[in-house]
């Protein structure tokens, strides 16, 4: 009985191992990091010029430079989260480029949209339904293709 149970946590094991080797999520948790890091690096140089260190010191560019990033830090972490939940219930790989391109893009538009003084309300509204989408596509996704494992 012992050795039945041992034998079976090895092989599950092996499973884990395997399957998270080809963790398909891993570029796009490396993407979504770099852009917040670039972000964060885009506010301190603005924030060093404009002689600004709390607030916005009512500088627009300032302003919408934080915001576009405070934005980006409300939706990633919940897409992230996501993302991860739809892999570890082996959704197809398809799927997952599928949502997290989606999701990608979506967010690199929006932050593109916050980079100039003047707003691109095309590149905004275009990154925020971009946004949506992929969340809309990953929430029903979960629930269908865990669905469809319980089935076997």
């Amino acid at each position: 009985m012992r050795q039945r149970r041992l034998a079976r946590e090895k092989l599950d094991a092996g499973r884990r191992a395997r399957y998270f080797k080809r963790m398909h999520s891993a570029p796009y948790f490396t993407a979504f990091g770099l852009i917040a890091i670039m972000n964060s690096i885009r506010i301190v140089m603005l924030r060093r010029r404009l002689r600004v260190s709390i607030g916005d010191g009512g500088h627009a560019i300032l302003a919408h430079a934080v915001r576009g990033f405070g934005n980006f830090m409300e939706y990633v972490p919940f897409g992230l989260i996501l993302l991860l939940a739809l892999e570890m219930i082996q959704t197809p790989p398809w799927f997952l480029h599928l949502y997290g391109g989606t999701l990608l893009i979506g967010r690199v538009l929006h932050s593109v949209a916050f980079m100039k003084e003047t707003i691109s309300m095309q590149a905004r509204v275009f990154g925020m339904a971009l946004t949506w989408t992929a969340l809309l596509i990953g929430s029903i996704g979960i629930t269908a293709f865990s669905m469809m494992a319980l089935r076997g």
